[in-house]
């Protein structure tokens, strides 16, 4: 059952989490360093108009929502802080990932993110549980699945990482 996205807003104690949308291209492109990508499966966009072709392709996924790409901001003052993934909407295990702002590492932003979407979206879909990869040496995203009650279900190799594969409940 497809989820309705006209109102969707995720909040927490902390945050604010929405769909992602056009205002949040140019605050989310400043954020994205070869640092931060280090444990992603991609690389910054080269310019601000790259990054254009790739959230250009995220809207119409966002707006059946079959594919979530949400934006985080903090509510005391509306700052961006990142961006959480829940993807592949309509199987029985959704794919979560979650990217926060290098400034704002280990605030527990990132955990309360991944935390809210579980629970927003175990309340919406059919999903038995969801899926989360993780670079081996990304422990910071490694507690955020254990925290979750993850368990590992497998190990993948990559060029440019190894990860581990969690399996989250729903809630």
């Amino acid at each position: 059952m497809p989820v309705d996205t006209r109102e969707t807003c995720i909040q927490s104690p902390h945050l604010r989490i929405e769909p992602f949308c056009a205002q949040d291209a140019v605050e989310s492109y400043t954020c994205i360093t070869a640092s931060l990508t280090r444990y992603m499966s991609w690389e910054p966009p080269a310019s601000l108009e790259d990054y254009a072709q790739v959230w250009r392709q995220w809207l119409p996924s966002i707006a059946d929502g079959s594919d979530f790409v949400f934006a985080i901001r903090q509510l005391e003052d509306a700052r961006f802080t990142g961006l959480v993934g829940l993807h592949d909407t309509q199987s029985e295990t959704p794919e979560l990932g979650i990217w926060i702002r290098e400034d704002e590492h280990g605030l527990g932003f990132g955990g309360e993110a991944v935390r809210a979407v579980v629970q927003w979206a175990s309340q919406r879909m059919v999903a038995k549980n969801f899926i989360y990869p993780v670079a081996t040496d990304n422990y910071a995203s490694r507690r955020i699945a254990e925290a979750l009650g993850g368990i590992i279900l497998e190990m993948r190799t990559s060029a440019k990482y190894d990860s581990v594969v969690y399996q989250i409940p729903t809630v």
